[in-house]
């Protein structure tokens, strides 16, 4: 495999919370596991990493105890580091509620991540065997919006992948096109795709994520539906991460955009049967699982 995928979001710390429910306005629920774990980009990265793709972390991090939670589990992953630590405060951490259904709702807090500075991404010079991946995230910190598109321009032929994520809605305009014109392949859910109106043309390549029922891939005016698995759901959190990392592995190996959204569709099924936010399977319990499903 000679392409990696260049992660240009936000690694996080990740305050996993198992409620029965949300609480209502003014109320309180008690949780019945609480744990830190590395989140946001991080997920994406673990599940391309696993899947067996070199992958370089264009983000920035922080200095202090959350920082050095985030980097121990990049390097446990086998995730290299584009930049060295940020002396301008922590890691950012997002509160996530997971409910007994396996639904998931966040709250994020920013730090050191929201920070890339314009020309930091200079040094990288993507081939046209990588993947570069874009998070709507990065579009909500202004600094990176800009750092993205004052660099986007310049990365050649690499394959540009963007996963919008839940708080796309909230992306100005402007820089949303702006950043939309340098996408190959957008993968998002079914909800982000209609309230971005996407499957309108607007992108010529979306990969739509459907749950358990898999995922569209639409390229032009086909459209194709890639059946999903099913599975016992314990935690949907991370699901679309896995997906996302899955589905950019797979295109840097040369598999076809209709099989690695199937082996994506897999991954998720895999991850949503674990507990946490980074479950997605390594390769081998990815081929077992396609094994045994035929």
């Amino acid at each position: 495999m000679s392409g990696r995928l260049i992660h240009t979001g936000q690694v996080v710390v990740d305050l996993v919370m198992r409620v029965p429910n949300l609480p209502v306005p003014g109320g309180d629920v008690m949780a019945s596991t609480v744990d830190f774990v590395p989140g946001g980009g991080f997920n994406v990265m673990a599940a391309a990493a696993r899947a067996g793709a070199p992958v370089l972390y264009a983000g920035t991090h922080g200095t202090a105890n959350f920082a050095d939670l985030a980097r121990s589990a990049m390097a446990a992953e086998g995730i290299v580091l584009a930049h060295e630590p940020m002396g301008e405060g922590d890691t950012g951490i997002v509160v996530a509620l997971v409910e007994d259904d396996g639904e998931r709702s966040f709250i994020t807090g920013a730090g050191a991540e929201g920070r890339l500075s314009r020309g930091l991404l200079d040094g990288i010079a993507p081939t046209g065997q990588d993947v570069v991946y874009l998070t709507g995230y990065s579009l909500l910190h202004a600094p990176n919006a800009e750092a993205l598109l004052d660099w986007l321009p310049r990365i050649g032929d690499a394959t540009v992948l963007f996963d919008p994520g839940p708080l796309a809605g909230d992306v100005p305009g402007q820089v949303l096109a702006a950043v939309l014109s340098h996408v190959d392949i957008l993968s998002c859910n079914a909800r982000e795709a209609k309230a971005m109106d996407l499957e309108s043309g607007r992108v010529e390549t979306l990969v739509v994520r459907d749950g358990p029922a898999g995922c569209r891939v639409v390229v032009g005016e086909r459209v194709v539906s890639v059946p999903g698995f099913a599975v016992d759901a314990v935690d949907t959190n991370g699901a679309g991460d896995a997906h996302c990392g899955v589905l950019a592995a797979e295109l840097i190996a040369g598999t076809s955009l209709l099989e690695a959204a199937r082996r994506a569709n897999a991954a998720a099924a895999i991850a949503v049967t674990r507990r946490g936010p980074a479950t997605a399977p390594i390769r081998a319990e990815l081929d077992a699982f396609l094994g045994l499903a035929r």
